[in-house]
């Protein structure tokens, strides 16, 4: 097994994103990844693989969504416990590979252990960083990210060393919580630092365009982006 080494104030913030984007070199919501340095992975798997979570819930809708076929390589990016790790592993077959990635060695661990006991040997583990996948360059035909993007400390970064594994015509679907002051729980407005449209702005200035957007998700939301350019 290889192993990992409000109004105009908004609109005039969306205007300037790019360029602070590229010079950013702070973290965009230190602590938020505080809980998953020393995490108690079954409690994890308690919430994250449960009835109630949507992800958990439609997994069989996002993964008729995703279209993979045998054979390609998909990164599972916050791969967490593992839900889609294995799901995914078992789309793509023995000749494809799926790559989870985690800031969370125990996650990693654990990911790799229960795809071994399910008969998936075409998982690879990946402990990325704050602002790095570490995911090899040209490696990868999509990569997943769902309900972790919120969690990016560094997200021009990472959303850079994600382009630079994909392949040419790469893609990226993101799964991220529905935020909306009125609507959103108070979790939600209290966890998620903003709302999709600044998240997707934020991933075409990393060289990405908008493909589609799927409509059966309720509490979160499903983006499909291709890679488009080589931007630095």
């Amino acid at each position: 097994m290889h192993r990992r080494s409000p109004g105009m104030v908004i609109a005039l913030s969306l205007l300037l994103l790019p360029a602070t984007l590229m010079a950013q070199e702070k973290s965009v919501n230190p602590g938020i990844n505080n809980s998953f340095e020393n995490p108690k992975v079954e409690d994890y798997v308690d919430r994250f693989e449960r009835d109630g979570r949507e992800p958990f819930d439609q997994r069989e809708k996002i993964l008729a969504a995703l279209k993979l076929k045998p054979g390609m390589s998909v990164a599972d990016v916050g791969a967490g416990t593992g839900l889609f790790t294995r799901l995914f592993a078992k789309q793509v077959g023995s000749e494809g590979r799926v790559y989870a990635v985690d800031i969370s060695d125990e996650f990693i661990d654990h990911v790799e252990k229960t795809s071994r006991e399910a008969g998936l040997p075409n998982v690879v583990g990946v402990l990325c960083t704050a602002d790095d996948s570490k995911l090899p360059p040209d490696s990868i035909d999509l990569a997943y990210i769902c309900d972790t993007y919120h969690h990016f400390e560094f997200p021009h970064k990472t959303m850079r060393s994600i382009h630079r594994a994909l392949r040419p015509g790469g893609q990226v679907v993101l799964i991220d919580f529905r935020r909306i002051e009125g609507v959103s729980s108070e979790w939600t407005l209290g966890h998620v630092r903003a709302g999709q449209e600044v998240f997707e702005k934020e991933i075409e200035a990393a060289g990405f365009k908008k493909l589609e957007e799927e409509d059966f998700l309720k509490e979160n939301y499903f983006v499909r982006f291709a890679k488009v350019d080589d931007k630095p």
